[in-house]
């Protein structure tokens, strides 16, 4: 969403494009709908001195919290179900009871066999202990640093507490990898991400692991674990809990190859129960949880969690000079900090011109210039820092490839002279190189979610190869259906990413437009986790801007009574005159909008060097803490 890309059109055009030739997209799972499968909760540290809340160790629970949950789940229709009942049930053996639990244990601790394994027999409670193999009997000479303070031999089980354990038919063990549970540098400003995910940055040669070395360090390491697990108990995992969660489609691959076809993860909150056992979700426990902290997470309604985002531009935190480019960070997270919303739209390509394509990219890749290595580590620390959701901004189609003869081969040549330059997805080498671009986003990057940019749009005189749009929307559909094939390119490195698509309002407002630009409402929120409606009155045009916000409301409504799935985007800077819009005015349209029953709402551009709009209005419109405002 380049502001002179605004400047060049009269409207928003945007969309996204394919001829996959595959069935139309339906609406992803909800993995946080309270009953739609399999509850697994995870625990961690089980100790009788937990602090009820600011214990050191975040993921530490009481013992009598712990208790005090299986009472619960026993009292309120919760049924324990074994890792043996899920793998039946997921291959055609008896179903699960209603509302199955399972519960699950992280990093091999000593606690598992003091404090949980009683009470596991006392309730006849199964259980998946997953252990790091690396750590069982540790050496007592060796130390783990498990950042509040380091963990010895007394702190990890042993095989023979393991093997009994498991002799008791309550107990599954499961790998947590070998030696995999911990940070490896990820980029050359040194920022750690997890050792399962992360083509590992070497310093001192300033290059990348490779595919096959990363391959083979995965390899190595699961391999080692499951032997080790067969040699000191006799039975094979079945299931991998990958460290911090984090796992991609190959590491997944080499677990199943190992007999480990269950894998877990702890994204979401449910999980229906399929033949595909990978990537199951699981509720983490933090912060001491008492049963009624427990109770009401589980009763707690997802779809009333509002989305606030800030869409942010890197190119205004890159800088030739490194100190600049440093100090430009630290004000971006110290504003996001501060006005604390729940998402970032984090740009991953550069567009120094403003034209509204990729003149280059913020990420190692095979086919644009790497404008810098920025990408991972912005993400990351906004992730860690400023504990958001970043989902990476990419473009569909405007990329400006480096050789001129190719540009011109593959772009979309068109009539009229007032667009984003793009590439044309239906010629074989532009939609390769569309989805390499998705791909070697993932392999270097840790995001959440992806949103499609604004140049993803067709005019109804370009591409005449493809059908008309029709009241089926066939154009729309392609469009639709090309991200989608982007999305699984990304979803190779990085599983289950929610989905934005931009879209302009005049399709919206005036529905005899779509087939300008190939865009639905109602065909956006059937394919992606939201659609980001631009509701941006002055880039209309619009000279009586609130007015037009509620017709836009009102238009919005027939398609989406609840306001679930489409998510109102405001302009926060008048491109025309370059003026900011008054922070007043702002929170008054937020308001305006809360009022006639809005749920989500984004704004572009977030001035984080300019502090535009100004801090205290954009903690107002924007946080989605309980009390946003900060304490004296």
């Amino acid at each position: 969403m380049r502001t002179t890309s605004f400047a060049l059109l009269a409207f928003w055009l945007l969309a996204a494009f394919c001829i996959t030739g595959k069935a139309y997209a339906q609406s992803p799972i909800d993995l946080d709908a309270a009953d739609n499968g399999l509850l697994v909760l995870s625990y961690h540290d089980i100790r009788d001195d937990v602090a009820n809340h600011g214990d050191p160790d975040l993921y530490a629970v009481s013992t009598q919290n712990f208790a005090a949950h299986l009472d619960w789940l026993s009292s309120h229709g919760y049924h324990p179900v074994s890792l043996s009942q899920l793998i039946d049930a997921a291959h055609g053996g008896p179903p699960l009871p209603p509302q199955p639990v399972l519960l699950t244990f992280d990093d091999g601790l000593r606690s598992a066999y003091d404090k949980v394994f009683p009470l596991l027999q006392a309730y006849h409670y199964p259980a998946v202990m997953a252990v790091i193999t690396d750590y069982v009997d540790l050496p007592a000479d060796r130390r783990i640093d498990y950042g509040h303070r380091f963990f010895t031999h007394d702190d990890f089980l042993t095989w023979a507490q393991i093997r009994e354990m498991q002799a008791s038919g309550l107990v599954d063990i499961a790998s947590h990898t070998d030696n995999l549970h911990h940070g490896v540098q990820s980029n050359p400003q040194g920022n750690s991400t997890p050792a399962a995910i992360t083509r590992i940055y070497d310093p001192a040669t300033a290059r990348y692991e490779t595919a096959e070395a990363y391959a083979k360090r995965i390899r190595d390491d699961l391999s080692l674990s499951v032997r080790r697990i067969v040699d000191n108990t006799g039975v094979a995992p079945r299931a991998i809990v990958w460290p911090y969660a984090a796992y991609n489609a190959f590491s997944n691959q080499v677990a199943a190859d190992l007999g480990m076809r269950v894998s877990f993860d702890l994204e979401g909150r449910s999980t229906p129960v399929t033949q595909n056992l990978s990537g199951l979700a699981r509720l983490l426990m933090m912060d001491n949880p008492t049963v009624i902290d427990l109770a009401r997470e589980l009763r707690r309604d997802m779809q009333l969690e509002n989305v606030r985002a800030l869409q942010i531009d890197l190119d205004m935190v890159y800088d030739a000079d490194p100190e600049q480019q440093s100090r430009n960070l630290d004000a971006l997270i110290e504003r996001v900090k501060r006005i604390g919303p729940s998402h970032v739209y984090l740009q991953a390509f550069a567009d120094p011109d403003g034209n509204g394509s990729a003149d280059a990219l913020y990420f190692p890749n095979r086919h644009l210039p790497m404008r810098a290595d920025l990408f991972n580590r912005v993400a990351w620390q906004l992730k860690t820092r400023a504990e958001v959701q970043v989902y990476a901004w990419l473009p569909v189609l405007g990329y400006e490839l480096p050789d001129p003869a190719q540009r011109s081969a593959l772009q979309i040549h068109s009539k009229e002279r007032d667009g984003i330059f793009r590439l044309d997805f239906t010629k074989p080498q532009a939609h390769h190189i569309i989805k390499d671009i998705y791909e070697d986003l993932a392999i270097n990057s840790y995001f959440e979610g992806l949103l499609f940019h604004d140049d993803a749009y067709l005019r109804d005189t370009e591409l005449a190869q493809l059908p008309a749009e029709g009241e089926e929307g066939a154009r729309t559909k392609a469009l639709i259906d090309f991200t989608l094939e982007l999305r699984d390119a990304a979803q190779r490195w990085r599983p289950k990413l929610a989905t934005v698509r931009n879209l302009y309002a005049r399709p919206v407002l005036q529905p005899n437009s779509a087939a300008w630009f190939a865009q639905r409402l109602d065909l956006f929120n059937q394919a992606y986790t939201h659609t980001a409606l631009m509701a941006m009155p002055w880039m209309e045009q619009s000279r009586h801007p609130e007015r037009w916000l509620d017709q836009l409301v009102t238009a919005v409504k027939q398609h989406d009574p609840d306001f679930n799935k489409t998510l109102f985007e405001l302009q926060t800077l008048d491109w025309r005159t370059r003026q900011p819009i008054p922070g007043a005015r702002l929170r008054a349209q937020i308001r305006r909008l809360q009022a006639a029953g809005v749920k989500h709402i984004a704004w572009y551009p977030d001035d984080f060097i300019g502090n535009r709009p100004a801090l205290e209005d954009a903690r107002a419109a924007m946080s989605v803490r309980n009390f946003p405002y900060e304490e004296k």
